[in-house]
């Protein structure tokens, strides 16, 4: 594990957090600095922007409301998400689990976002779950695309409406009381972050070779899909409390690790191989330019690992689309690494 982290720090990672939890123990690490201004150490208990991880925890406020009977996997939400209808035109009924499992055919937001280098521009305004349904919906949503998978950001913040529909409560409110509160994540937020707040991981971009501090940017603010700001310890707690069947009814757990058979993807969860057991492990990923997290557990819950790197400063995609082929292999080194780290200190299931 050491090894492979010093080679992110030694090809430009800002730093590197990650934690591995098993029976009986834990093993916690931090590396690299919290910001390239004062360049603080590290510390394991450093807080981080976890993008799409952040799915994985609203797919429990949503089994919740199933496990509670105020909707149904399979019933359509068309009628039930405010401005559904009137705003994203649907070619069809669109089912809970459609949206869960990006099965919906959904346009993806981000596609109707201005195409500027200079993300700043965008990225200084709150994409709302409101907001973001109304730019979605000025792309084409085609009937053909409904049952396929197709991976939209779109569906979360659909998502998030629904919970808050539902709740009859802002979403933040209901993840904090359904979801954080529960599972014991002292350290996780769904609010804008203080770039002054002590034991914060920052994260860069460059632009035209000038390097931007993207710390304190709102664009993703409360967002159903990945707005949430957590720790790798808080991220073991996820997912220890998920899959030891402490989030959401055994019945619903099951729906939420299983494919429809389109991708290695469930509801809110991503699929990967056990080394010491038959049942598959499962994963919460998140990618900005800035950082890449992955959260990995076996799927009794009994292992964890978590991982956060901070990507090297480099040109958004949009400045130069070759810098997304490297943040996709840090990622996948990320993911590889901590699921070799679990093959080789799980116990082989009996």
């Amino acid at each position: 594990m050491e090894s492979q982290v010093q080679l992110f720090l030694d090809e430009g990672a800002v730093a590197a957090v990650v934690q591995i939890r098993w029976p009986g123990g834990e093993w916690s690490r931090a590396y690299g600095v919290r910001d390239l201004e004062s360049r603080t150490q590290a510390q394991p208990t450093d807080r981080v922007a976890v993008a799409s991880v952040t799915k994985t925890m609203t797919a429990i406020a949503v089994l919740k409301l199933v496990d509670d009977h105020l909707i149904g996997l399979d019933d359509p939400v068309n009628d039930v998400i405010p401005g559904f209808t009137s705003t994203l035109k649907p070619p069809g009924p669109i089912t809970v689990r459609q949206l869960l499992s990006h099965t919906s055919g959904m346009p993806e937001v981000n596609d109707a976002l201005p195409k500027d280098a200079d993300i700043r521009s965008v990225f200084s305004q709150t994409l709302t779950m409101e907001r973001g349904l109304k730019l979605a919906g000025t792309l084409p949503w085609t009937s053909a695309s409904v049952g396929s998978f197709k991976y939209s950001n779109t569906n979360y913040l659909a998502l998030g409406l629904l919970v808050q529909t539902l709740r009859h409560k802002p979403y933040v409110q209901v993840m904090q009381e359904e979801v954080f509160d529960p599972l014991g994540l002292r350290h996780t937020s769904l609010d804008h972050v203080d770039p002054h707040e002590a034991g914060l991981l920052h994260g860069y971009v460059t632009l035209r070779g000038e390097r931007i501090d993207t710390t304190d940017i709102p664009f993703a603010d409360g967002s159903p899909a990945g707005g949430a700001v957590s720790t790798m310890e808080d991220l073991n707690l996820l997912m220890a409390g998920l899959f030891q069947g402490r989030a959401v009814s055994a019945a619903s757990l099951h729906e939420m690790k299983t494919s429809p058979g389109f991708s290695p993807y469930g509801l809110g969860l991503w699929e990967h191989a056990d080394g010491c057991s038959k049942e598959s492990r499962h994963e919460g990923l998140g990618a900005f330019d800035d950082y890449q997290t992955v959260a990995v557990s076996s799927g009794d819950g009994q292992y964890q690992a978590a991982m956060t790197v901070t990507t090297p400063p480099m040109p958004t995609g949009l400045e130069d689309p070759s810098t997304q082929d490297k943040r996709d292999l840090l990622h996948g080194q990320i993911e590889s690494t901590l699921n070799e780290a679990l093959d080789r200190i799980c116990k082989p299931a009996s």
